[in-house]
This record gives structure tokens, C-alpha cells and sequence, in this order.
């Protein structure tokens, strides 16, 4: 135990004489947030993630267990980023800062998207970002099964994303098809689908139906909630006190 011990602090000394932080799992988190943040998720290996650190990667074995470990401290570590609102009268809008703070966020970091539909949301970050949202919404007089409501349908929106039904690209104009080439857009489909002709060649896009304006379309949808969330909140009078 003592040579093990003696082993560890040597290292250290040697990682702060190289200019470099001890290796701790809060180190290891941080530098694979930068590591995809700079060449992706697929660059987040244990290889690489250790040639990142400067060490070999049966090394960080010691802070994450395995890949899957891995995956979930970094969705930790990114809904971390969220700064929560404060519970108070007005609920809306503290509902809303916190939301759009949190899609600044999963912009800041693209790939999180991926990784939290995969992994879920089962850590304790993410389960306190959750409760922070349900603080607010009894705070702001929704009863138990009216937050169990809004849950469900703010969905993953309350993480800063949402899945939507088309997904939207900047088409890369050195392989995107000229206009006349596309189907849709040339309006030889229209006789088949009209309606979305008229919005694909009628509606500011590039490419069929693509390349929205993804912050207007998320804050548009996430105040259509809100404001159905709050007509139900003062349909229906609540009688149960929120706990403190």
C-alpha cells in the first residue's frame, strides 16, 4: 500500500513539474469534453482520450471504469454547464432562461445531443437539473400531476434540444444538387405532394424543407408549451402546498 501510495505521488509530482494536472476523473471528464467538442464523438476513444492526457490509456481505468462509464460522466459533466434558474412566482420565465441556457449549451457542444439520447438520464446531474425544473414548476403553483405533464411534453427540449421531424442541414454546395435538379423544389412533384411543394419552394429555405432557423423553431415551439402550460396551470386551481 505505501509503495502504491508513493507510486501515485511521484507521478503527480512529476504531472505538476510537466506543466500538467494530476489525473483525476474530473480531469479525464474535462479533456473528453474537449477532445469531441474539437474532432467529435467518434474521436472519443480510451486511446486517443489517454494520448490526450499523456498517458497510456489502461491509466484512466483507475477514474472511469470503462467506454460506457466514460459516456455517462461526460453527460454529466455537460448538463453541469446548465446554470439553473431560481424558483419564484414567475415560473415562465424562469423556466424559460433556464431552457434557452441550456440550449446554449448543447450548441457549445453539437455531439451531447447523441450521447444523451443514447445514454439517458440516469446520473445524479442530470437527475438534479430535472428536480430544479420540477422546483420551478411547483414553485410556480403546477400541481404534482400537471409537472408530471409538463415533463412529458417539454420532452428533451428541457436539455436544449429537440427531436424534430426533419432533420435540418446546411446543404455543403460543393455535393448539393443544383435547385432545378431537386424534385420538389422544380415543382415537378407538385401534382403529387402540393402542400409541400407550396412550403418547400414558398418558405425561406435552403433544400427541401430544410436548413431552419433552428434557435427561431426551438424558442417558437418551447413558448407555444409554455404558454398551453400556463392556460392549464390557471384553469386548474391548486390546493396542495409545493414542498420546501
Amino acid at each position: 500500500m505505501t509503495t502504491d501510495l508513493s507510486r501515485r505521488s511521484s507521478h503527480n509530482e512529476a504531472l505538476k513539474a510537466d506543466g500538467r494536472a494530476p489525473l483525476s476523473r474530473d480531469r479525464v471528464l474535462h479533456v473528453a469534453v474537449e477532445l469531441a467538442d474539437r474532432s467529435g464523438l467518434e474521436a472519443l476513444s480510451m486511446r486517443k482520450l489517454g494520448r490526450e492526457l499523456g498517458v497510456e490509456a489502461m491509466a484512466l481505468y483507475r477514474h472511469v471504469r470503462h467506454k460506457d462509464d466514460l459516456l455517462d460522466g461526460v453527460v454529466e459533466a455537460i448538463v453541469g454547464e446548465i446554470e439553473p434558474s431560481q424558483p419564484g412566482d414567475d415560473w415562465k420565465q424562469a423556466l424559460r432562461t433556464q431552457i434557452l441556457g441550456a440550449r446554449a449549451v448543447m450548441l457549445r457542444h453539437p455531439w451531447a445531443r447523441r450521447v444523451l439520447e443514447e445514454r439517458g438520464v440516469g446520473g445524479p446531474a442530470t437527475l438534479g437539473y430535472i428536480e430544479s425544473v420540477l422546483a420551478i414548476l411547483r414553485a410556480g403553483g403546477f400541481s404534482v400531476d400537471l409537472a408530471h405533464h409538463a415533463l412529458h411534453i417539454l420532452g428533451s427540449r428541457i436539455l436544449g434540444f429537440n427531436q424534430d421531424l426533419f432533420e435540418d442541414s446546411t446543404p455543403d454546395p460543393a455535393t448539393a444538387p443544383p435547385p432545378g435538379d431537386d424534385p420538389i423544389r422544380s415543382g415537378r412533384m407538385a401534382t403529387v405532394y402540393p402542400r409541400i411543394t407550396e412550403l418547400a419552394t414558398q418558405v425561406s429555405h435552403d433544400g427541401v424543407l430544410g436548413a431552419c432557423d433552428d434557435d427561431f423553431e426551438f424558442s417558437f415551439g418551447l413558448d407555444l408549451i409554455l404558454d398551453g402550460l400556463e392556460r392549464q396551470a390557471q384553469a386548474k386551481p391548486i390546493s396542495e402546498p409545493a414542498p420546501r
